[in-house]
């Protein structure tokens, strides 16, 4: 099976050795903040819903256009 293709192959690495799945990896590692060290970015229950889904879509999460607020902040963290 080939490695899907990353922009940041580093922390693509990481992620695998941590366990997560080869789409996780590469959807985290692809996003536009990858690799970027944070931090002080607030809890999600202080972001906006709008602000939710746009995360939701730089991540590539399917069906975030229907989804609650209470709903995407779940699948942010759990997908």
């Amino acid at each position: 099976m080939d490695i899907p293709s990353v922009k940041n192959e580093e922390q693509y690495e990481a992620l695998r050795d941590k366990g997560y799945s080869k789409e996780k990896s590469a959807r985290i590692a692809n996003s536009p903040n990858s690799g970027k060290k944070g931090g002080k970015a607030k809890p999600y229950e202080e972001w906006t819903k709008e602000k939710l889904y746009e995360q939701a879509k730089n991540v590539d999460i399917d069906g975030r256009s229907k989804m609650t607020k209470q709903e995407l902040i779940h699948t942010l963290r759990n997908n």
